[in-house]
């Protein structure tokens, strides 16, 4: 039930082993993690507030410099080699896994920096498909490789930018600046809260007494041409017809429950409820924040809770399998919070539970579960985690 996780030390052999065999060269190896979000779900490309912390589940990418300016990339996951060549004026997506190198590679040129030729070995065991941000960690730790390899200094903060750019520009999907950000940016034990307008952050320390379970639906969702797109034209059409009433309004972040309360009835049922869920949770966001400061664990618990009934409500991205888990997560003992996490329809939640409870919790949780959908979830408990990085040998 609970996922190893395999040594740095390990994995670190691992990559630069495999990388040897495939390249006959000895590699610079990067990590960045994937990531749970705490509270704050669908608000970062609304401007709002967001509560991630990294896991202890990463991309690892393995890069040398070539000869010529050809990135060739090979994933240890699908088995598979891609040539792109940065000289080429005919680059283009794929609907591909390459395509998140490719849109990292594209977008640092384009910010001005020349890339050199590079082998890459990408090895991760991020979930994918399961709301942890697969796609941001393999976004980051190419950037790192690539930056790497070509000798230019990591400016984290622009890199979290570029890669939202590349998922946005290139892979098709429209994503906000959270996953990047906490992927650069994690910090073991915290929690982060981030304000996706300014790009400040705080970092929150979660209780020891607490650990973070992560329970996959085993239901995989795709976000670049679903559900999540059309949420994200939804808060803009709420935005575009606010505006008129409200001047200062360029995002939903600008925008009160009060307001909406006097101008909603310009609004589509389902928009209205779209933006009463971005506006109440950011108020979560900064409640929950208050909570951890104050080691408040059942307060927090509570938030999560109110955050999952509003994504399944007045968002509507849930779906049967994650309220089903948060049903089953709510009735253990040791429980402090429960919560879909990620862009939804499908993937993780993630737990607050009691470290005394953690055991019992994950066994009634697999059986229960299995018994009433069929399906084998996965369920592992993990520490906050760093950010991205080199990885050295000690």
């Amino acid at each position: 039930m609970n996922m190893k996780m395999t040594t740095a030390k390990t994995k670190l052999q691992e990559v630069q082993e495999q990388f040897d065999t495939r390249f006959g060269q000895w590699p610079r190896v990067y990590r960045a993690p994937g990531r749970v979000n705490l509270i704050g779900e669908h608000t970062d490309y609304n401007e709002g507030l967001v509560m991630p912390a990294a896991i202890q589940f990463d991309v690892w990418v393995a890069a040398a410099a070539r000869n010529d300016r050809k990135l060739l990339a090979h994933s240890t996951k699908f088995s598979e080699t891609v040539e792109i060549d940065l000289q080429s004026q005919e680059l283009r997506p794929r609907s591909h896994w390459s395509d998140y190198v490719l849109g990292v590679a594209m977008m640092l040129e384009q910010s001005g920096h020349v890339l050199p030729g590079a082998n890459l070995l990408i090895l991760g065991d991020v979930p994918i498909g399961s709301g942890l941000s697969s796609s941001a960690a393999l976004e980051v730790a190419s950037g790192f490789a690539l930056l790497g390899t070509a000798g230019i200094p990591v400016n984290r903060t622009e890199l979290a930018k570029l890669c939202q750019r590349a998922e946005n520009e290139i892979v098709g999907a429209r994503v906000g600046i959270m996953d990047p950000f906490i992927s650069c940016f994690g910090c073991s034990g915290h929690a982060l809260m981030l304000d996706c307008r300014t790009l400040q952050y705080c970092l929150l320390p979660v209780p020891s007494a607490a650990q973070l379970v992560i329970c996959n639906t085993m239901v995989k969702h795709s976000l670049a041409n679903g559900e999540y797109n059309i949420r994200r034209a939804e808060c803009e059409e709420a935005v575009r017809v606010l505006s008129h009433f409200l001047p200062h309004t360029r995002a939903l972040r600008d925008v009160t429950l009060a307001d909406l309360a006097h101008h909603g009835g310009e609004l589509r049922p389902s928009v209205y409820k779209r933006c009463r869920h971005v506006i109440t949770e950011n108020m979560r966001v900064t409640e929950a924040a208050d909570a951890l400061r104050k080691n408040d664990l059942p307060r927090f618990g509570r938030l999560m809770g109110e955050s999952h009934c509003s994504l399944k409500e007045d968002y509507e991205v849930s779906c049967a399998e994650l309220d089903l888990m948060v049903e089953l997560a709510q009735k253990q003992p040791g429980v402090y919070g429960s919560r879909m996490t990620g862009g939804g329809f499908g993937g993780c939640t993630i737990n607050v539970v009691d470290g005394q409870a953690v055991d019992d919790f994950q066994r009634n949780i697999f059986r229960d579960y299995q018994r009433l959908t069929g399906r084998t979830p996965q369920i592992f408990v993990s520490t906050l985690a760093d950010g991205a990085c080199e990885v050295e040998s000690a």
